[in-house]
């Protein structure tokens, strides 16, 4: 009796750990693979951006200043944050013809989402 019991604990042992040495969860996806997803987000914003109606005689140029990209460990739908940056220069001509140019500074905050497997835009915290 006294076996069979040893050796009940010791096939549970085994089934243990066999389960626990089986295949893992994904991990999630890559700083790679999401710092590129990114790229391509803000090449679309600069894109848009620069798409202005001529007869509004004004011209944007959108230059991305940056990706910040920061791992979230504790929250597995939400692994990733990022931001682009931008610096925008727009150039507006008067009626007169005099040139008026403007810069200023833009970012767009975004969370990486694994259940739709793409970056999701943020509001402000002052817009929410």
């Amino acid at each position: 009796m006294r076996l069979w019991s040893t050796l009940g604990v010791a096939g549970l042992a085994v089934a243990l750990a066999v389960v626990g040495c089986g295949p893992k969860k994904p991990a999630g996806p890559t700083r790679e693979a999401v710092t590129a997803l990114l790229q391509q987000e803000a090449s679309s914003l600069k894109a848009d951006g620069e798409k202005l109606d001529p007869v509004l005689r004004v011209r944007a140029t959108w230059t991305v200043e940056g990706l910040d990209i920061v791992e979230r460990p504790n929250d597995a739908d939400r692994p990733w944050s990022g931001k682009i940056r931008f610096k925008i220069r727009s150039e507006t001509k008067d009626t007169d013809g005099k040139l008026q140019v403007d810069e200023f500074e833009k970012q767009f905050d975004y969370l990486y989402t694994t259940s739709v497997n793409r970056w999701i835009f943020q509001m402000p915290e002052g817009q929410r």
